[in-house]
């Protein structure tokens, strides 16, 4: 068969998976290194037929994943990979251009700034600040701390407790020493408590991996401000929901941060990966980042994306982010955007009524932290109950010390079927 025949098949595979998806057992049901040894442990000889990669991904592969495409996804930070950016990201990896510079990609390089404006409006961020997408939110913090150290040669990182531990991670990589600031009641980082001596820079949460809690920005802000230290915000999943007017609540102080980290492929339904920086202080990720050996010298005269971040070779990810957004458009994301709060908020009422279970924080956007009323154990051997059935994919945290199960509503295909369903099992799991 030819490219288009061959093509033909994988997309009409693509199209009866995402329909189909939600009969699957949302976490994998195989053993460590069952997949592998289903396959050839030797390379072919000769060339094979696209149709036979067809049939081992539905007979071999299929088993061994674990759906995050599912609707009854709920564990970690559930997200989609919305049609619009599966189709884009075909066209990306059909064009293939590795952004070095902006001769070698001009409309990657150009559809990445318009898409990171299009965006930060859609957020209401400040006007202005220069945006460009990494991968993950880990590389984009390793990229804004770099230009934190670089810029003010502090060397600490401060966070709070609850901060991600990509954080903590970045600083080791460039490094630095991490600072960890106690947390107030619902779980966000205390600004009287915060030691800024010799800080590069503090790191304020808005959605905490546990708990989704919101740092106090503009008190951070003050901080860093009387202090000269970079503030980086860590937005990566609750950043998204600023396109709703609802939840700007939350980026109080946001507007005083010299670099800022929203995923798009959490919560804008772009595949992965896809993770958008933005800052106020472009010189400084320049200074930490540019370094122009005489083979990429020209007389372009333009900035190149890859002098902003850690990455030479820059894959068209803006393609993808750009045909959601304009397949979406501000209605298609806040109706997505609500109705994830919405679900959440069914699922934790449910919990509140229910005698024997008990809430464990606060809910600020969509990710509800429930228990058993009864031992770490107990609601350990619930998670794995559930997990097992295939039924739903949950995880948790600890928070005080204690078990705390997660659920995650943020997938567009999530129904409020599917959240009672999640429901039904934890507590037929519990029974």
């Amino acid at each position: 068969m030819g490219f288009r025949e061959d093509g033909q098949a994988a997309l009409d595979w693509a199209a009866r998976y995402l329909d189909g998806v939600g009969e699957h057992p949302v976490l994998a049901q195989v053993e460590p290194g069952e997949i592998r040894s289903r396959l050839p442990s030797e390379p072919p000889e000769r060339p094979e037929p696209f149709a036979d990669v067809l049939r081992d991904l539905d007979e071999v592969l299929l088993p061994g994943i674990t759906h995050w495409q599912s609707p009854r996804f709920f564990a970690y930070f559930a997200v989609s990979g919305s049609e619009p950016g599966i189709l884009a990201e075909l066209l990306a990896a059909t064009l293939n251009n590795v952004g070095i510079l902006w001769r070698t990609s001009p409309a990657s390089a150009e559809l990445e700034a318009l898409t990171l404006d299009w965006t930060a409006q859609l957020l209401g961020l400040p006007v202005g600040w220069h945006g460009h997408i990494e991968d993950t939110a880990s590389v984009s913090t390793v990229a804004a701390l770099a230009a934190a150290r670089d810029a003010t040669g502090g060397r600490f990182v401060v966070c709070s407790e609850e901060a991600h531990s990509s954080v903590e991670r970045a600083a080791r990589l460039l490094g630095l020493e991490t600072r960890k600031t106690p947390v107030d009641d619902e779980f966000r980082l205390r600004p009287d408590e915060l030691d800024l001596s010799n800080a590069a820079a503090v790191v304020a949460t808005v959605g905490t991996t546990s708990t989704t809690s919101v740092d106090p920005v503009a008190a951070i802000a003050d901080a860093c401000a009387a202090a000269g230290v970079w503030l980086h915000v860590d937005a990566a999943y609750a950043g998204a929901a600023w396109v709703c007017p609802e939840t700007r609540w939350s980026q109080e102080g946001v507007e005083r941060a010299d670099s800022l980290v929203v995923n798009a492929h959490k919560w804008l339904f772009t595949p992965m990966d896809c993770s958008l920086l933005w800052t106020s202080r472009p010189e400084a990720l320049r200074a930490a980042f540019s370094l122009v050996p005489e083979y990429l010298r020209t007389r372009d005269e333009v900035d190149n994306i890859s002098e902003y971040g850690p990455a030479l070779g820059r894959r068209f990810r803006s393609l993808k982010l750009w045909a959601v957004l304009r397949c979406y458009g501000r209605e298609g994301l806040q109706s997505r955007i609500r109705e994830a709060i919405r679900l959440a908020e069914l699922f934790e009422g449910w919990v509140r009524d229910e005698p024997g279970w008990e809430l464990c924080a606060r809910r600020p956007f969509s990710v509800v932290c429930f228990r058993r009323d009864a031992s770490d154990e107990e609601n350990e051997a619930i998670l794995e109950r559930v997990n097992a059935s295939g039924e739903a994919f949950v995880s948790h945290t600890r928070l005080r010390g204690r078990y705390v199960l997660r659920l995650a509503v943020g997938n567009e295909r999530t129904t409020e079927d599917d959240v009672r369903r999640a429901w039904v099992a934890i507590r037929g799991r519990a029974a």
